[in-house]
């Protein structure tokens, strides 16, 4: 049996499912009956197939129901339907595979969102939405990561119709506007999670979110079974925050002055810190209830990137663009970046937020 089509098959039927159901029926018809001599081998008769179409061709949900049937099968003929919904993947297996190799500097942050990630995944009925919160300086990963997790988790990654991706001053820019805001937000997220159960939100800058709000959203992530007649049990959160990134800063050079290792630093020694810094900060995810009544599931530190970070950042870089190089390269980009403190000079000051651009001024 020939497959080729079937990606297309699966496109269209997400289509057709949609807005454009009643315009392709006719099209569904005649793609359906092309199918037998593609990929049947035996001598079917397609007179049958003809005098059933035309039975049901006037009834919508018959072919509703067909659709259905050959969307299930073709769910179970394929590696990538295995959820039941062909724009999922959830492959735990290169979630962690892409934050060990792509993901420098960072072993808090691997371990805890494989962990979150693959537990929740796992559950077929969580009692709540999986709500993260990423900490840290520009320029650690906290965007990268979110990425990592949506190329993972989608077919399509962050361009898929189940990723959802805020910035805060850029889509809620006016104070004066939380109310319109907060309904929008409401009814978007609401009737996205009605389109795909496994949704995924990313907010950026959250702190910059105006007080009142993410609270909009509170009951979604809240331990409900259903709001508004929908399940937003399997949908996921993720909130990206320079909040305590110098209080992660202060403890990873502490231990450095200490002579300790960084990959020494637990979860115990900064979670809690960071969440009380988050309590204390401006902003209105600081005060909405995800932080209060204690809805965020983990606060996730990203620590700040050395000069040898810097070089294997530079070296993925290089690579992404095939270019060959050298050590020479990679210690003049890394040297280019400012580092603090002072007397240290131990972190970028910018992470690896600027390598990729800097790396053009050392190619040929």
């Amino acid at each position: 049996m020939n497959f080729q089509w079937l990606p297309l098959l699966c496109w269209w039927l997400q289509a057709v499912k949609g807005n454009l159901f009643q315009e392709q029926l006719g099209t569904f018809s005649e793609i359906f009956h092309s199918l037998p001599g593609q990929f049947w081998n035996s001598e079917c008769e397609s007179k049958e197939l003809t005098d059933i179409s035309k039975q049901n061709a006037n009834t919508l949900e018959a072919w509703s129901f067909f659709i259905h049937e050959i969307e299930g099968w073709y769910c179970s003929v394929q590696e990538c339907c295995e959820s039941g919904d062909c724009r999922l993947t959830n492959n735990i297996t290169g979630l962690e595979h892409d934050l060990s190799k792509k993901l420098h500097g960072q072993h808090l942050a691997k371990e805890v969102v494989v962990k979150a990630v693959k537990g929740f995944s796992a559950t077929k009925s969580p009692e709540k939405a999986l709500a993260l919160s990423f900490h840290g300086w520009s320029g650690t990963g906290k965007n990268f990561v979110a990425k990592i997790i949506a190329d993972n988790l989608y077919r399509d990654g962050l361009r898929s119709e189940c990723v959802h991706f805020y910035i805060a001053p850029f889509h809620f820019p006016h104070a004066n506007m939380v109310d319109i805001y907060k309904g929008q937000l409401q009814q978007f997220i609401l009737t996205a999670v009605q389109q795909c159960k496994q949704s995924l939100f990313i907010f950026d800058e959250a702190e910059k979110l105006h007080p009142g709000l993410i609270d909009a959203i509170k009951p979604y992530i809240d331990h409900y079974d259903h709001v508004d007649g929908v399940d937003f049990r399997k949908s996921m959160f993720i909130f990206l925050s320079n909040v305590g990134g110098n209080s992660i800063n202060s403890l990873t050079l502490e231990f450095w002055r200490a002579g300790q290792n960084r990959e020494e630093i637990t979860m115990d020694d900064l979670e809690h810190q960071i969440q009380r810094e988050v309590a204390t900060s401006r902003g209105g995810f600081a005060r909405s209830g995800l932080v209060t009544e204690n809805l965020i599931d983990f606060f996730i530190p990203f620590l700040p990137l050395e000069y040898k970070h810097v070089k294997l950042c530079v070296r993925d870089a290089l690579r992404s663009r095939g270019i060959k190089y050298d050590l020479d390269i990679l210690d003049e980009v890394a040297k280019g970046l400012l580092y603090v403190p002072k007397e240290e000079k131990l972190f970028a000051a910018k992470g690896c937020k600027s390598v990729s651009q800097r790396v053009n001024f050392f190619l040929p």
